[in-house]
């Protein structure tokens, strides 16, 4: 016993000493996702670097910024079962991704399942960090932001864009959203007419029907506007996506960059609704 008792003690001594290490700059937000190497190839500037050992119920993944101003990713994953079957398709938010920097993170299921045989990168998206949606309240005291999912049904599309006055100020609304349309490079996309309401759209009620009135919104009240779209393809018409949407709020506030995945089909129009108070 003699013997062992001084191996024991610097075993113990070792793994304090490794837990006491600070880490490194590009260290995981979330590392305890117990891994193997392995994954997909690199999507976008996305690359799975490992997949857990047991449950197979987590991915760790870095992120690479190569363009030139600091963005937000939003990386979807899909868990696969051996058959390819998808079982599940998480969504994470990296940290904020400087230029030419590296970013590590790590996406879980949120149970164990032990079906899951590999992770593949399903989509990429990124937005300037400066017109990120953001949970903090901005200098504009009008905090943006949009659904995750549009509302489908018989091939109509409607979303939800959410304005919450969260500064110390009465805020004045009077009229629509400003939006913009971009494609999967960020680049305009100046082939769909933007028209106020949805009559052109549907006859039926969305939220995105009457008329703009002046709205007061007092600090802590909210507001929401609603796009409405239809997805319809028809032959010899180009097939619009939309992945990001710039919206100003009003004139004279930065925009922010929502991702709403506009599925416009060859329709060629998108309605957007008056700012309404949302009721208490």
């Amino acid at each position: 016993m003699r013997s062992r008792l001084p191996v024991l003690l610097v075993g113990v001594l070792l793994l304090a000493a490794c837990g006491s290490q600070p880490a490194p700059a590009a260290h995981p937000t979330d590392t305890s996702c117990d891994t193997q190497p392995g994954g997909e190839p690199a999507e976008s500037g996305v690359r799975i670097t490992g997949v857990s050992l047991l449950a197979k119920h987590c991915a760790e993944f870095e992120v690479t910024n190569t363009g030139s101003r600091a963005a937000v990713y939003t990386v979807t994953f899909a868990f696969l079962a051996s058959s390819g079957e998808a079982l599940v398709n998480p969504r994470r938010t990296a940290p904020v991704v400087e230029p030419g920097r590296t970013v590590r993170d790590t996406v879980r299921v949120g149970e164990q399942r032990t079906e899951i045989a590999r992770v593949k990168i399903i989509k990429v998206r990124n937005v300037p960090a400066a017109e990120a949606p953001s949970a903090e309240c901005p200098s504009s005291g009008l905090r943006l932001y949009g659904d995750d999912d549009a509302e489908a049904a018989m091939g109509l599309r409607v979303l939800g864009v959410h304005l919450e006055n969260c500064g110390p100020r009465a805020s004045r609304l009077n009229g629509y959203p400003k939006l913009e349309l971009l494609d999967e490079n960020h680049k305009p996309i100046r082939t769909v007419k933007i028209l106020q309401g949805s009559s052109a759209i549907t006859s039926g009620q969305t939220g995105a029907d009457g008329v703009a009135k002046l709205l007061v919104l007092e600090p802590g009240e909210r507001a929401s506007a609603h796009l409405v779209w239809r997805n319809t393809v028809e032959a010899g018409g180009a097939d619009v996506n939309s992945p990001y949407v710039r919206v100003w709020a009003k004139p004279g506030v930065n925009p922010v960059m929502l991702t709403p995945e506009l599925d416009l089909g060859t329709t060629g129009k998108l309605g957007v609704g008056p700012w309404k108070k949302d009721q208490p």
